[in-house]
């Protein structure tokens, strides 16, 4: 309780207030029914199922400590927090260059197309909802295949243009990750959906203490060190069975 109680301190100290409006429209891109098409990946967890080495609630949330501070909290979250300082300065150069430095990360095929695909249909999906200029730039660039158009990049060019805060942008986007692998997990292992909501509520104080690790870290730290799930990621094009993208 007083980890919790320090991180809430913490954070208190380094972000701006939320409104209740910019959260609103913040949730909106978070719920389930948002049609990106982010819920038909696993990014490599049904390889682990699929090897039996997730079977339990303690595997699941394991996995997903990995993917939280190994995958993200280096990788699309330092890629989320630069893009939304790069949109702030409608700094385009930097957008492109984040754009390619996001897919070189990925060392799976299936990882990078699944980061192209989901920000193709989110530019697709939000592009009419607010009035941004550089939202609707992006998106024409990504058509005339200028851009390749990941999703981290255009998640941070969004919450920018939504004027929510990039501390509440970086930690939503994590929650929803995981949420998205736990509610995957409840499907393909299978587990009930009491177990999904108990895991998801054991990782919530690790979703905050990882954004607010991402607040310390610049894009100089930018790595991969997920070296398992993206083995993972390679072989799952070539499982017998899939329920998933990736």
């Amino acid at each position: 309780m007083k980890q919790q109680s320090d991180a809430s301190n913490n954070r208190s100290n380094t972000v701006d207030t939320l409104t209740d409006f910019s959260l609103l429209r913040l949730l909106q891109i978070h719920d389930s029914a948002f049609p990106i098409g982010s819920y038909t990946h696993s990014y490599g967890m049904e390889t682990y199922i699929q090897e039996d080495l997730i079977r339990t609630k303690q595997q699941l949330i394991a996995f997903c400590k990995s993917y939280l501070f190994h995958n993200l909290v280096c990788g699309d979250a330092l890629i989320i927090q630069d893009a939304f300082h790069a949109a702030k300065d409608r700094n385009e150069a930097r957008l492109a260059e984040l754009d390619e430095l996001c897919g070189a990360i990925k060392l799976a095929k299936e990882s990078r197309d699944a980061s192209m695909n989901v920000g193709k249909q989110f530019v697709r999906t939000v592009a009419p909802l607010l009035d941004s200029p550089l939202v609707e730039q992006w998106k024409h660039k990504i058509d005339k295949e200028d851009v390749k158009g990941h999703y981290a990049v255009l998640y941070g060019i969004y919450s920018e243009a939504l004027g929510v805060n990039v501390y509440h942008a970086v930690m939503t986007f994590m929650y929803a990750s995981l949420s998205g692998l736990v509610q995957n997990a409840v499907r393909a292992v299978p587990f009930g959906q009491n177990t999904g909501v108990q895991a998801l509520n054991e990782l919530l104080v690790h979703v905050e203490e990882a954004a607010q690790k991402v607040m310390n870290l610049t894009i100089d730290d930018l790595s991969n060190n997920a070296l398992g799930i993206e083995l993972a990621s390679m072989k799952h094009e070539f499982l017998f069975s899939r329920l998933f993208i990736s």
